[in-house]
């Protein structure tokens, strides 16, 4: 103490992290290889939607356009936020249910804003290439939640059942080591 050292040393070692590549506080190791490249996929076509529609500058029947625009915009934004969450550790506290409800969600309603839009557009090169990667990106988020589900069912497959009841488990030892 006197000669300036450390009277305490450290007692326990860090954790390593997992085998997926670490930048500060952001990891990807909740998401498989695939996984990220349909979550960056989802990002990228959602953007690459709202950019093309963004830059339609005339419609004879607009309301088809807002709501494509509005979808369009809140996948790109919920596709970041998901992405956020997935490469930090928000994933504990999240996890995968919310993850599915908001994958099918935007999926499904990008679909049907990308139907609509189409129905409703006066067909210009812009507005077919904005449908065109409307469906595209609807078609991104739609197999992110069939892989979901798969992963669900193979997961719920190789969990045996239990034939004991969990709220009683079996004791493993006697009350007393007395003989009577």
């Amino acid at each position: 103490m006197e000669n300036g050292g450390q009277v305490y040393e450290e007692t326990t070692v860090p954790a390593e992290e997992g085998k997926a590549p670490c930048w500060g506080h952001l990891t990807t190791r909740h998401l498989g290889k695939w996984r990220l490249c349909l979550k960056i996929s989802q990002l990228v076509l959602s953007f690459i939607t709202f950019v093309l529609e963004e830059i339609v500058t005339k419609c004879s029947s607009c309301v088809g356009l807002y709501i494509f625009e509005f979808v369009s915009c809140s996948a790109f934004l919920l596709s970041i936020l998901i992405l956020v969450v997935f490469c930090t550790s928000f994933y504990e506290k999240a996890g995968e249910k919310k993850d599915f409800m908001v994958v099918i969600s935007v999926g499904s309603v990008f679909l049907l804003a990308s139907i609509i839009f189409s129905a409703t557009s006066d067909k210009t090169p812009i507005e077919n290439a904005a449908v065109a990667f409307g469906y595209f990106a609807s078609i991104a988020f739609l197999v992110d939640a069939v892989l979901m589900i798969k992963k669900r069912r193979v997961k719920k497959e190789r969990q045996p059942e239990s034939t004991t009841n969990p709220s009683n488990p079996p004791e493993n030892q006697p009350l007393n080591n007395q003989q009577t």
